[in-house]
């Protein structure tokens, strides 16, 4: 088994013209480098643990972030990376219910700032919603078809209310794709009736899944509401529309450069019109972009740094080992020399065979690293992702490790007197 192990690293290595000419090696080299990590497999295995652990370290903790930044670019783009938010909200921070954010507040945000391209605006109402037997308490959310576009919301069935359905009072609506899961099982619920607190509504379309957001506010998940007309929702639910107040607002800004900016305006516009009240607030998705950025590249570095810290203990382990290696075979080392090997050959060999050692046991830490992101998603919701940047770099990392600490001992059996070499015992 040893023997075809060693065949096979050396036949793979030898196809690999650059390493080749990089290290100036020959075969034979590599097969004495390669016999004596073999003749001593269990000391190799435990000096590669180190290098092991440590590129398996990087691996995990890299997948991890990459990740998490993964999920928190879904969170932010499902509120649109274009769009700003404003919520009403009452004395607690929490959104309110009855709504302070006036349909005024909205015509003047759209002649007054020049940036803003489309405002949708958002009246929610939490309510049971009935179909036969079944029954679920959701949010409906009445607004306009301009809102779809606004957050990306694509279609899974049928089709979208229009600008009629709105001016006209239609009772009909949209159904997020968890609402149609829940109240329709298997059943197609186009074209269906479905009672909302007291009035009935026909079904038009359901919504493909959307991801859901957690972020600048409360959970924010589409797949759970019911959608119908802004101006139905007045009036069927008994709201004076002149009068009506708005729990939410989307406001969409087209030139990514100016959505900071338009956003400070925008709420300087609307905290004059509330007469310095802030009882609104606003999510921007582009700055909670940026702060994520921030906070993912600190965590990065963190992880990192604990990842190298194992790396250079797996590198000290490499250097202790040749050293013993070089103590050992010095009797060897006189030999060769004796029989016309040179301090280049020497070096050569033994910067090989820690090289080699580091090499294989990064291969290992690749296995180990992918098992281990792997084993973080199946245990717990945090999801992961191994990227191929990732795995180059702790391919490098492990072999630049080997030859670092593996250049010394190296050097020093290079350094031998043959003579006292050959008389060592």
């Amino acid at each position: 088994m040893a023997l075809q192990l060693k065949n096979w690293l050396v036949k793979g290595l030898l196809e690999n013209k650059f390493l080749l000419r990089f290290f100036k090696i020959d075969e034979e080299l590599l097969r004495i480098g390669l016999q004596g990590i073999l003749e001593h497999k269990l000391r190799s295995f435990l000096t590669m643990l180190g290098i092991i652990f440590g590129v398996a370290a990087v691996i995990a903790m890299l997948a991890i972030g990459e990740g998490a930044r993964r999920q928190t670019l879904a969170q932010i783009k499902a509120l649109g990376l274009n769009n700003i938010i404003v919520q009403s909200i009452d004395n607690e921070g929490k959104l309110s219910e009855e709504g302070n954010i006036k349909f005024t507040d909205l015509n003047a945000l759209q002649k007054i700032v020049p940036t803003i391209d489309a405002v949708a605006p958002i009246l929610q109402y939490e309510l049971e919603v009935y179909y036969k037997t079944r029954s679920k308490s959701v949010e409906l959310l009445g607004t306009t078809p301009t809102f779809f576009d606004l957050m990306g919301l694509r279609m899974a069935q049928g089709a979208l209310f229009d600008e009629w359905d709105d001016q006209n009072y239609q009772k009909v609506c949209v159904l997020g794709n968890g609402v149609a899961r829940d109240l329709f099982l298997t059943e197609n619920p186009l074209g269906k009736l479905i009672k909302i607190g007291k009035v009935w509504f026909r079904i038009v379309g359901v919504l493909d899944y959307h991801p859901i957001s957690t972020l600048g506010a409360n959970e924010v998940d589409y797949n759970n509401k019911i959608y119908a007309p802004l101006q139905t929702v007045y009036v069927r639910f008994d709201r004076p529309y002149k009068d009506s107040r708005l729990q939410q607002m989307v406001i969409h800004v087209p030139d990514e450069s100016k959505i900071v900016a338009t956003a400070q305006f925008a709420e300087s516009v609307l905290q004059r019109r509330h007469q310095d009240e802030k009882d609104f607030k606003m999510i921007v998705p582009e700055l909670l972009l940026r702060q994520s950025a921030e906070t993912q590249r600190l965590f990065n570095i963190v992880m990192g740094a604990i990842a190298g810290i194992s790396l250079l203990v797996g590198g000290i382990g490499i250097m202790n080992i040749m050293l013993a290696s070089v103590l050992e075979r010095t009797r060897e080392i006189g030999i060769r020399r004796s029989l016309g090997a040179t301090r280049k050959d020497i070096l050569g060999q033994f910067l090989l065979e820690a090289a080699l050692l580091s090499l294989i046991g990064g291969m290992a830490g690749i296995l180990v690293g992918y098992l281990l992101s792997y084993a973080v998603t199946f245990l717990s919701d945090w999801n992961t992702y191994v990227s191929w940047w990732s795995v180059l770099l702790s391919v490098g990392v492990s072999a630049l490790v080997g030859i670092l600490f593996g250049f010394f001992p190296a050097r020093k059996a290079a350094d031998l007197n043959p003579i006292d070499a050959l008389r060592y015992e």
